[in-house]
């Protein structure tokens, strides 16, 4: 599946191929490849703190 759609279920904590069968709702992605998907986590993880510390989003 190179070419297929990858994502990460955040209820089983697994990698999906993009034909599984879990709800979207329940699912991180699309990503290009397995290995991207697997570090969904870390990515949000990433992408929430430089939210957090982003100087045009703070209300103080």
């Amino acid at each position: 599946m190179a070419d297929g759609q990858w994502w990460y279920c955040i209820q089983h904590k697994t990698v999906e191929a993009d034909d599984a069968g879990c709800k979207a709702v329940d699912r991180l992605g699309p990503y290009a490849s397995r290995e991207e998907a697997g570090h969904a986590l870390e990515k949000v993880a990433e992408r929430n703190d430089a939210w957090d510390n982003d100087p045009r989003w703070k209300d103080d």
